[in-house]
């Protein structure tokens, strides 16, 4: 270990806040995550883009989970040679970002037009660097480790050149173009939105309002229904069906407005009109509505937009210009009453559009804005996946589940509507002339000035637009850098499945297009991060937790401020402990969990989880766990002392332990290799926690004690010595090996033990540079391993029976094994293993398979390979059969009231014929195994009379 970073022994427990503190600077000072685009450089690349956190604030859970397997994938690949590059970066997040700043100066009383466009943007650079500086901050307190040297934020001025010769050559091309259509509004925001920011609230209540339009001229009038009364305002028609008998002497009529000095005519379209709904007169308002949109263009018809950019009726409204859209909308109702007009209403379920960012209602609107053809592009981002017929595919989704929602979005794709009105963004790169001429270029024209009289578009392009560029604008495109040679494209993209088509759809077509290459040959998707009963983290449900605090610890006081902000804190904390109920048992706030621990907890959850419920007690439960790590590490070096080094390559040992260990080790490389290739970093992370849990510590660690610690007194047995420091290699061997072997997952702790055992000569400077390990650096030995799980049969066995009895540990009990000859040769081997991890009074006695059973002894049968083994365990003398008895009738009383209802769900005909033919015959299975275990239980009353003898 360098000198600055040397401490004293490790402590008795793991302390998460001293260690995790000391090694970021630590690789950064080394270069660790630095990847080299250098031409001589031959090593394979591995490249994994950052999903770029946005610039509005501190990091949240999801992205903890997104540093979480990327970081692994990352630290795997760099530990196997890979030239790896994490490309880091920041997203400038228009509508948000602006939304933020926004506030900020509503709260000093003034708006950015106080400001004006220049002094605005320049408000939300200042700000910016904050935040940035906070999210980068957070990021290393997470253990991130990408190249940050070549971090990139969108709004950089490199980033900026990519998005103007991105937009000009799509309109050189024909694919970019402006247009006046029908456009999502958000009236909070006041700016455009593409349909993906469009989010549907299902089941929203609503009413159906109906109303009369009189027929010009004539004592008649036709009913109309809507769930908008105030969008009759700019009604240019009234349809109904070609062929419904009911309307066909008013076709071509014409309709006197209530309000407005016009009429509408009665229009015939059976796209539009179902004559079975409603009334089968349908209002048509061609710029409030996408369908009446499209019938508007089929019958030339006037498009009156009645709104301004912030939801309030404008003039075209007449009488209520001025008014809120939603109190126009009673007050519309109230005079089509006042009038006689109204023909009332009923309860009617709706869906409402609502705006991603804001939370408010969407409105359709007539406006200009700048297009960009999908189609073709979208055409070959379908066959990137699915290949032609002479092409293969070029990237795969994993999991291949969210194949089916990647073509639903590309076959449906509409033209994407670029443009923002805003002023933060990248201003798009279009001038307007005095005349109505528009001219794009990469920079302003040189005709095209001020004075005479040209200025720049002032919208700016969605904020998606420049993160479709990502994977190779950060590379230097559109220069052909050697950083865009070395590293396009990318090796995975690991990101949320809720931005499959925001995100991920948009930069395949984008890579397709500008590179002619895809952006990524895997696609990476894992689910949501949820509360422990499921429900999304937002802040008006008070369930959302900073990951920091969950690393430092953190007071619930200060928790639930951060939640819900501004409630009553004991408000805020019911809600809180209503989505977190493991939090009652935490005290008064979370203990430090560390980085470590939380980055297993995530690590631990499958791809294919739609949502991954947080829940605390699974951190708590992986904190243990490091601390084991901690402290099995602890041990381990007290045993080692001495031992600078190993020798280089896998030791050859003879003792059979030593060999077992070596077996495991091989076999937990290979399901941890697989596990990270395939992204199932959950199998990797299940299969350390059980390797060196259980294989580790609770076997081969305990079994050095009888080497490190023999039983007998006086000097050691001839070749003891030689197997002492046979099992000090092996030991350092292993143990160094689990670290490597657990260290893309939790990085701090397995730096910090790392440095502290003994290695070979050749290991680089940290751990994060060391071999992954694979299959070589044990040794398979599959007979080893079948001799192993006999011993681990009958040790378990007896153990099972020492904690149904209740002997205290401190006691020895008496054990006989019934065996065969063969067996018992095998057996005998193992006799000081049994004796000392089972803790008997003697060396368990080999009896034949037909001795008689001692009185007083529990029988247990082992299986194994090796035939079946019965292991007796005697209890007199160590449990009073009145104790016996008692413990007796508690569990025939248990497994009664569990027979109870299992019975009664086994007796319900709403179970046995709806459910699923597996689960029934589970539910019989353990019906059939909890009545043997009774019946067992019910003939052990033998056994506690035998207890007195």
């Amino acid at each position: 270990m360098s000198e600055e970073l040397k401490s004293p022994d490790l402590s008795k427990g793991y302390d998460p806040a001293e260690v995790e503190g000391r090694w970021y600077s630590f690789w950064e000072k080394n270069g660790v995550f630095k990847a080299t685009d250098d031409p001589a450089d031959t090593r394979p690349a591995y490249v994994v883009p950052m999903p770029p956190p946005n610039v509005t604030g501190s990091l949240h859970m999801g992205h903890a989970q997104r540093c979480t397997l990327e970081d692994a994938l990352v630290r795997w690949n760099r530990m196997r040679g890979y030239n790896t590059l994490w490309q880091p970066g920041m997203d400038h997040a228009g509508i948000a970002t602006q939304t933020v700043v926004e506030r900020q100066l509503q709260r000093e009383g003034k708006s950015r037009h106080d400001l004006g466009r220049e002094a605005f943007e320049q408000r939300i650079w200042q700000w910016k660097a904050e935040s940035g500086g906070r999210i980068a901050i957070q990021q290393r307190e997470l253990g991130a480790s990408p190249d940050w040297d070549r971090s990139k934020f969108t709004m950089d001025a490199d980033m900026g050149r990519a998005v103007r010769e991105a937009f000009v050559r799509l309109h050189e091309e024909g694919l970019m173009y402006r247009a006046t259509r029908l456009i999502n509004w958000c009236p909070e925001c006041q700016t455009a939105l593409s349909d993906l920011e469009v989010e549907t609230e299902e089941g929203a209540q609503g009413e159906l309002f109906q109303f009369a339009y009189r027929v010009e001229g004539e004592n008649e009038e036709i009913v109309v229904a809507t769930t908008r009364p105030e969008t009759m305002l700019g009604d240019t028609a009234v349809a109904v069906h070609p062929a419904d008998p009911r309307y066909t002497h008013l076709h071509g009529k014409r309709l006197e407005h209530p309000f407005l000095l016009r009429t509408v005519p009665v229009i015939t379209d059976e796209i539009l009109v179902d004559p079975k709904f409603g009334t089968g007169a349908v209002k048509v308002t061609p710029a409030h509505d996408f369908n009446d949109f499209a019938t508007g263009k089929r019958h030339r018809l006037e498009e009156i937009n009645i709104f301004n950019l912030d939801g309030t009726l404008n003039d075209k409204a007449g009488p209520f210009a001025g008014m809120d859209r939603k109190k126009a909308r009673n007050a519309v109702k109230k005079a089509l009453d006042e009038k006689g007009l109204a023909r009332g209403s009923k309860p009617h379920v709706l869906t409402l559009p609502k705006c991603q960012r804001s939370g408010g209602v969407v409105e359709p609107m007539i406006s200009t804005q700048w297009f960009l053809k999908m189609e073709g592009m979208a055409k070959a981002a379908l066959e990137a996946v699915h290949g032609t017929e002479t092409t293969p595919p070029k990237t795969e989704i994993i999991p291949a589940e969210w194949v089916k929602t990647y073509d639903h979005f590309l076959e449906n794709i509409q033209d994407w509507c670029v443009s923002r009105q805003l002023w933060w963004g990248h201003q798009i790169p279009a001038w307007h002339g005095p005349n109505g001429q528009i001219r794009v270029a990469r920079e302003r024209p040189p005709e095209c000035t001020p004075e005479a009289g040209w200025t720049q578009d002032p919208d700016v392009l969605d904020t998606w637009f420049s993160s479709a560029l990502w994977p190779f604008s950060t590379l230097g495109w559109p220069d052909a850098t050697p950083a865009l040679k070395k590293f396009y494209p990318a090796s995975d993209l690991e990101t949320g499945y809720d931005i499959l088509f925001f995100w991920v759809a948009r930069m395949m077509m984008f890579g397709l297009h500008f590179m002619k290459e895809v952006p990524f040959k895997r696609v990476l998707l894992s689910g949501l991060i949820v509360d422990e009963t499921g429900e999304k983290m937002s802040k008006v449900k008070g369930n959302v937790i900073d990951p920091l605090d969950l690393i430092h610890g953190a007071d619930f006081s200060e928790v639930v401020k951060k939640t819900l902000p501004g409630a009553p804190e004991q408000e805020a904390l019911t809600k809180f402990k209503k989505a977190y109920p493991s939090s009652a048992q935490m005290g008064k706030g979370f203990p430090p969990f560390g980085a470590d621990a939380l980055r297993f907890t995530l690590a631990t959850f499958p791809p294919t989880n739609k949502r991954i419920n947080l829940a605390l007690k699974r951190l708590e439960g992986y904190r243990f766990f490091v601390n084991k790590i901690w402290n099995a590490t602890r041990f381990s070096l007290d045993n080692l002392k001495g031992l600078e080094r190993v020798p280089e390559g896998t030791p050859q040992p003879k003792g059979f332990y030593n060999r077992y260990i070596l077996s495991r080790l091989a076999q937990a490389a290979n399901v941890s290799n697989r596990g990270i290739e395939g992204f199932r970093i959950d199998e990797a992370a299940n299969e350390v926690y059980r390797f060196f849990w259980n294989d580790f510590c609770d076997w081969y660690v305990e079994l050095t004690k009888i080497v490190f610690h023999p039983p007998h007194p006086g000097p050691p047995p001839e070749g003891e010595g030689a197997l002492v420091e046979e099992t000090r290699v092996v030991l350092a061997h292993v143990l160094e090996s689990s670290l490597r072997l657990m260290h893309p997952l939790m990085p701090f702790v397995t730096e910090e033990l790392w440095q502290r055992v003994p290695k070979p000569a050749s290991r680089p400077v940290s751990v994060a540079l060391a071999p992954f390990p694979t299959e070589a650096d044990g040794r398979i030995d599959e007979g080893v391993e079948r001799e192993m799980a006999l011993v681990q049969a009958i040790i378990g066995a007896a153990r099972t029976v020492r904690s149904e009895h209740e002997i205290k540990p401190g006691e020895k009990v008496p054990v006989w094994l019934r065996a065969t000859q063969a067996q018992a040769d095998t057996i005998l081997r193992h006799v000081p293993a049994i004796r000392t991890l089972v803790k008997t009074a003697d060396d368990p006695k080999i009896l034949g398979l037909e001795d008689a059973r001692e009185a007083g002894t529990v029988v247990t049968v082992v299986p194994s390979e090796f035939g079946t083994v019965e292991v007796l365990v005697g209890l007199r003398g160590l449990v009073p059969k009145d104790k016996e008895l008692a413990r007796i009738d508690r569990e025939i009383k248990r497994i009664d009231k569990d027979l109870a209802g299992l019975d009664k769900r086994l007796q319900s005909s709403g179970f046995v014929d709806r459910a699923p033919k597996e689960v029934v015959e589970e539910a019989h299975a353990q019906r059939k195994a909890m009545a043997e275990a009774r019946e067992r239980l019910v003939a052990s009353r033998t056994l506690a009379d035998e207890l007195e003898g």
